[in-house]
């Protein structure tokens, strides 16, 4: 089900996305050649925990026979696609780094991810991530009440393989509110078979484009948990959790309300 939020659920809402783009922010300055990824977690968690919020993904998905997630935040490099789980390995010149970050306060979620140049990226790389960060903005100028969620689907699609990449198509983006993953699911892509749904004033989306230079098949690493790409090129991920207005969608993972996304 499909929940509109009000003006003072959005609120509550901006605040989990302040603080995501604050950890994002620190994390982009502090990935540097030498740096480990289990640093760069202590980090995130630490600056989320200072404003009062919870690391959405410590501990997510855990069961009676299986642990939830291990880290505060997924740290996920070169062909690694999501939820790559931080640890000793230290970042080299010239990696690329996936970052997902996910915090709860008062009752709600923020959601986002961006790829990070480690150091001096070679321009394939540069371009990669250039074409990723394009395709979510083009997929959040499609957000807008009226619109159907398919025009977002494709927009992203359509830039990014216009480019010459492909879209993942196992992970999708996702409804976001008082939990992390709520109706309904964004597809990066057109897909036959889902429900077509009008975008309505209210909703609030987490719309995360995860493109590759080479197939877009993924499968799960030994750990359980990361995604990496099947012919073992690299991938790119952009993500922001945004509100449908009336007019253009509000993007509340950003440090200052309509602040464009970062360069």
């Amino acid at each position: 089900m499909i929940t509109l939020k009000s003006p003072s659920e959005v609120a509550r809402m901006r605040e989990s996305g302040r603080i995501v783009a604050e950890v994002l922010a620190i994390l982009t300055e502090k990935a540097v050649p030498g740096a480990t990824t289990a640093e760069l977690d202590a980090i995130a968690e630490a600056c989320i925990r200072k404003n009062g919020a919870v690391p959405a993904f410590l501990g997510y998905g855990s069961t009676p026979s299986r642990p939830g997630f291990p880290g505060s935040i997924c740290a996920s490099i070169n062909e690694e696609v999501v939820h790559g789980i931080p640890g000793p390995r230290e970042l080299r010149e010239g990696d690329l780094l996936s970052v997902d970050v996910g915090t709860l306060k008062d009752g709600y979620f923020g959601d986002a991810a961006k790829t990070i140049g480690v150091g001096r990226v070679d321009p394939e790389a540069a371009r990669l991530m250039r074409v990723c960060r394009e395709s979510l903005e083009r997929g959040i100028e499609k957000a807008r009440a009226g619109s159907m969620l398919a025009e977002v689907s494709a927009a992203i699609q359509r830039h990014a393989e216009a480019n010459g990449y492909s879209v993942v198509r196992k992970f999708v983006g996702h409804g976001i509110g008082t939990e992390m993953h709520e109706d309904p699911q964004i597809p990066n892509y057109v897909a036959p078979g889902f429900a077509e749904v009008e975008l309505k004033p209210g909703m609030t989306l987490a719309i995360e484009p995860m493109i590759n230079e080479g197939t877009h098949r993924v499968q799960i690493g030994h750990d359980g948990w990361t995604v990496v790409t099947s012919d073992r090129r690299r991938s790119a991920h952009w993500e922001h959790t945004v509100v449908v207005t009336a007019g253009e969608a509000e993007i509340l993972t950003v440090s200052q309300p309509q602040q464009e996304l970062e360069q």
